[in-house]
């Protein structure tokens, strides 16, 4: 009982972003602290994930609530060896353990945003026109993609504020910390939107069935998807 107030204080602490307690931690890798620090990042984007997923059928929200957090710990994991290496090139000379931990903290924070969320967006869901209702779905679309958006770049920014504020700490300087930063997000935008297009449909399309991965899921890549949409938005 007593280690699940020490790691619930834990997380209470990495949530205010209490940059000192996090350091130390940081240079101290404990496995029980990595495993709560897991559950929880689990745990808030599947909450995230299913409310997603909800508008198009149950069965999506259960996929969904599946694959978010899979997007997430493989993203996190992918960019674990890449992290540790740009980390010292850019100013800030720290490990690989210390700069994996930093990324999950922030990981961590922004699933658990996300999480409190969700109950705001399964909300807006249930009072949104359903996917298969012709026109209305467009607008509805729009409304659930816009909110969808404002959600993950608040707990976004909100989470690389507090990594901002570690790097800041470890290294001592304000301009390393920042170059680190924005290369760290630069390789989680590459990896993290590839494996959210393998790992498609997180809301599904009305004309597709239900499905876990699509039939294509290893066929081509998100970066053509969107030269293929440029290309046809210019010559058209």
């Amino acid at each position: 009982m007593e280690t699940v107030r020490e790691h619930w204080e834990g997380i209470r602490i990495l949530l205010r972003g209490d940059h000192v307690r996090i350091a130390e931690w940081c240079g101290h890798f404990e496995t029980s602290r990595f495993v709560a620090w897991s559950l929880v990042a689990m745990i808030g984007s599947g909450l995230f994930g299913a409310a997603m997923g909800w508008w198009r059928a149950p069965e999506q929200a259960v996929y969904t609530g599946l694959k978010f957090p899979l997007v997430i710990l493989l993203t996190m994991l992918g960019n674990g060896l890449l992290n540790g290496m740009l980390a010292p090139l850019l100013g800030v000379n720290i490990g690989f353990r210390q700069s994996f931990l930093a990324v999950m903290m922030s990981f961590t924070i922004a699933a658990t945003i996300l999480g409190a969320l969700s109950p705001l967006l399964a909300c807006l869901i249930w009072n949104t026109p359903p996917l298969e209702q012709g026109d209305q779905s467009r607008s509805s679309h729009a409304v659930i993609l816009l909110a969808l958006v404002t959600f993950v770049a608040f707990a976004g920014v909100v989470a690389n504020v507090r990594l901002l504020l570690l790097l800041r700490f470890l290294s001592g300087s304000e301009q390393a910390a920042r170059r680190v930063l924005f290369a760290w997000l630069g390789g989680n935008l590459l990896l993290g939107s590839q494996i959210s297009w393998i790992l498609r449909p997180f809301i599904g399309s009305p004309g597709l069935p239900v499905q876990f991965l699509r039939d294509e899921a290893m066929k081509g890549s998100f970066y053509e998807a969107v030269f293929h949409s440029v290309r046809t938005l210019l010559t058209e």
